[in-house]
Order: C-alpha cells, then sequence, then structure tokens
C-alpha cells in the first residue's frame, strides 16, 4: 500500500518543504534567464498532490516572490565577491570560536563584534531582499537594518571597552 499526500498525514509538511525547496533552487538557478512563466516578481509552478479520498488529484500553485536582482541579467562580479565574501566570514566565524576560548583579548574581542556584527547584518538582509517587497518597504528596512546593525556594533564595542569583553563574558557564562 502505498502512502498518499493529503492535508491530514504528518508527512505531508516535510514533502512539502523538499518541494518549496526543489521550486525555490529552480527559480534562483535561472539567473540571467527570463523563466517561463515569469510574470512581474511572481513565479508561479503547478504542483499535482493526490488527495486520500478522491480519485483526482488536487493541483496547488505554489507562488515565489523572487528579488528583482535575480532576473536583472546584472552578471556584475560584485555580486559574486559578495556571495564569496559571506562564505569567507562565515568560516572565519568558525576559527574564531576556539581562537576567542584560548586567547581572549582586545583584538579577540572587536573581531568578534565587527565579524558578529557583519555576519549579522548581511543574514538579515537577505531576509529583507526575500520577504519585503514594494519600494518604500524596502527603503525603511534597509534603513532600520542599518539602524541596528550600528547600535548592536556600538554596543558590543562599548560593552569589550567598559566591560570584560565578549570573550571573557562567554567564558563566565560556560563556568557557572
Amino acid at each position: 500500500m502505498t502512502q498518499q499526500l493529503h492535508p491530514g498525514n504528518a508527512g505531508d509538511l516535510g514533502w512539502c518543504i523538499i518541494m518549496a525547496a526543489i521550486v525555490r533552487l529552480s527559480s534562483v538557478c535561472r539567473r540571467g534567464i527570463t523563466p517561463l512563466f515569469y510574470q512581474s516578481t511572481l513565479l508561479a509552478r503547478p504542483l499535482v498532490v493526490p488527495h486520500k479520498h478522491q480519485e483526482q488529484p488536487h493541483l496547488l500553485t505554489a507562488r515565489i516572490h523572487s528579488s528583482q536582482a535575480l532576473h536583472a541579467g546584472s552578471g556584475s562580479k560584485a555580486a559574486s565577491l559578495h556571495w564569496t565574501a559571506e562564505r569567507a566570514l562565515s568560516i572565519m566565524l568558525l576559527a574564531m570560536g576556539p581562537v576567542a576560548y584560548f586567547s581572549p583579548g582586545p583584538v579577540m574581542d572587536y573581531s568578534l563584534a565587527a565579524a558578529l556584527t557583519l555576519h549579522g547584518h548581511w543574514g538579515i538582509g537577505q531576509v529583507i531582499t526575500d520577504y519585503v517587497h514594494g519600494e518604500p518597504k524596502v527603503k525603511l528596512a534597509k534603513a532600520g537594518l542599518f539602524l541596528l546593525s550600528t547600535v548592536t556594533f556600538a554596543g558590543l564595542c562599548y560593552f569589550n571597552y567598559n566591560d570584560v569583553g565578549i570573550c571573557k563574558a562567554v567564558a563566565l557564562l560556560w563556568s557557572k
């Protein structure tokens, strides 16, 4: 007996997530090429899901918002360098953990403050790019992100200068 997908099955959520990821990846892989069903900023892909108590499957349509830069045909090197810098920073953050533990100090504290702030800024920036639509909303969200990142970096620097610093603070949390 084969299991059919319907809203009551526990496995449906996993399949829906996998299908959404596949549809999203297929749209990302088309950089520079206008997709066949590209309408404004929406991509529509049909998805057939069989229902448990019906002979006919349901036809669902997945709508995915894509950023304008994705299909603008901007094959600039800046986007590639930004992607590479994001990955390099993530790897550096992985390496900074053990280094900060074994040799805490002001240089490591300020390096962590800068790296953590930049990592958060880039990550939230991607969330804004993916989920905030409309010119005024995007501008407001990016201004808010800039303010949040500035306050975060200033707060971490203040903490490093006037208190024990990030490295020793984490060590104190682990010691108790």
